[in-house]
């Protein structure tokens, strides 16, 4: 059976460039880099080197890079790191209503800890309300997280303005006061912090940090063709967090266990092919995701295209058909060798509707019946043509047995 991949927001394949480069540290180089002999430092020379690579990309020191192992993780740290970090500052945090569970869940049980969480309300196509942001902002207030790209819409945020808000926010606020001696060393003017989850963004958009103006950035090795189960926090240096794992000293303290050498190897590698294929790939892609789109919104009656039409990532496509329902869908399309999804992989066996659609608007039946496509190196027009011709006449079909009424 033909078999065509779109869903590439939820993991790609390893780019064998990447893999190559893990190799050695699969087999022959194998050593601990925490061990002082040579199969150790060998290691720890990679893994610097690693750091140093992801940190040129996005334009900051190698000491502000902390590897993980996934992008939740790298979200985790960021928002407990930071929160537990300066509650003697303020209990205050603010999240959008669209961010990835990863974020969400973080939120929700710092609320059990007795942290105060905004959740801010996005606009119809997911961009979030910004006179909304300025007026929750208070002097509580220590820590912000949006995403940078949408993983279910595609919805591009404006960050860089949203930093500017931050900022002016700063600047016009009163010097909060240290409530102890040892409070008194971090840089409370630098408050509320900036974190945003740009694992859906690498190999998409820019990520240099001065550009963003944000004080932490969540990557992921899955969505950029390199390996699961590694990830990177940069964590500006101006800000102290705490752990989440605790034990040795690996990656400056603030994640302990023996490094996987190989993982953080192919995850700066494949960092460094996606920053390098960026500009002409996302071309591409953008490209194939509009003439779909367009045949689209022609071809099937009653449906919705979900997120912006324009700010959007070049290889989301999110539709939601009226009348049927999305998981019915997939498996549809999973008969004539489609992979494709109706939302977050993270998500896919939770039978509420989408979060993030339900946070656009949408009533329950039409975000019930959502399909999202995300495009990747491997997807060509003759992949979208053959599935232009199949999703039409499944939607028909479903539709005609479905008890939902257009």
């Amino acid at each position: 059976m033909k078999q065509i991949y779109l869903d590439y927001a939820a993991t790609t394949y390893i780019d064998p460039r990447v893999l190559q480069k893990m190799k050695p540290y699969l087999t022959t180089a194998y050593g601990n880099a925490s061990s002082l002999y040579f199969l150790g430092r060998q290691a720890k020379t990679a893994i610097e080197k690693a750091r140093e690579e992801v940190a040129k990309i996005l334009g900051v020191s190698s000491q502000e890079i902390i590897f993980t192992g996934s992008g939740t993780e790298s979200d985790n740290m960021a928002i407990f790191g930071i929160a537990r970090s300066y509650q003697n500052f303020g209990n205050h945090i603010i999240v959008s209503k669209t961010e990835h569970k990863a974020v969400l869940e973080s939120a929700k049980k710092l609320e059990k800890e007795g942290f105060k969480v905004t959740y801010l309300n996005v606009d119809s196509n997911g961009i979030v309300k910004l006179d909304e942001l300025k007026k929750t902002l208070n002097q509580k207030t220590i820590l912000v997280s949006i995403m940078y790209a949408n993983n279910e819409i595609g919805t591009i945020q404006p960050i860089k303005e949203i930093s500017r808000i931050i900022s002016n926010f700063r600047k016009q606020s009163v010097k909060r006061k240290a409530q102890s001696v040892h409070d008194s060393r971090f840089a409370i003017s630098d408050l509320p912090a900036l974190h945003t989850d740009a694992c859906q963004a690498a190999g998409a958009l820019s990520l240099k940090i001065k550009d963003l103006g944000v004080d932490l950035l969540t990557l992921n090795g899955s969505k950029i063709y390199g390996p699961k189960g590694v990830g990177c926090l940069y964590v500006n240096k101006n800000y102290k967090i705490e752990p989440l794992i605790v034990g040795g000293s690996q990656e400056m303290g603030l994640r302990a266990g023996t490094e996987n050498t190989a993982l953080i190897v192919g995850f700066a590698e494949a960092l460094k092919l996606a920053e390098k294929l960026r500009k002409k790939e996302s071309q591409r892609l953008r490209s194939l995701r509009d003439y779909f789109i367009k045949k689209i919104l022609k071809t099937i009656p009653h449906c919705r295209l979900n997120g912006h039409f324009q700010k959007r990532l070049p290889n989301n496509i999110n539709f939601s058909f009226a009348g049927i329902e999305g998981e019915s869908l997939v498996l549809k399309l999973d008969q004539y060798g489609i992979s494709a999804s109706t939302g977050s992989a993270c998500t896919s066996t939770d039978l509420k509707p989408s979060h993030v659609l339900m946070a656009l608007g949408l009533k329950e039946e039409l975000a019930h019946g959502s399909l999202r496509l995300t495009l990747g190196r491997k997807t060509t027009k003759k992949d979208l043509d053959y599935v232009l011709k199949i999703l039409p006449k499944i939607v028909n079909d479903l539709r005609k047995i479905s008890v939902i009424k257009l």
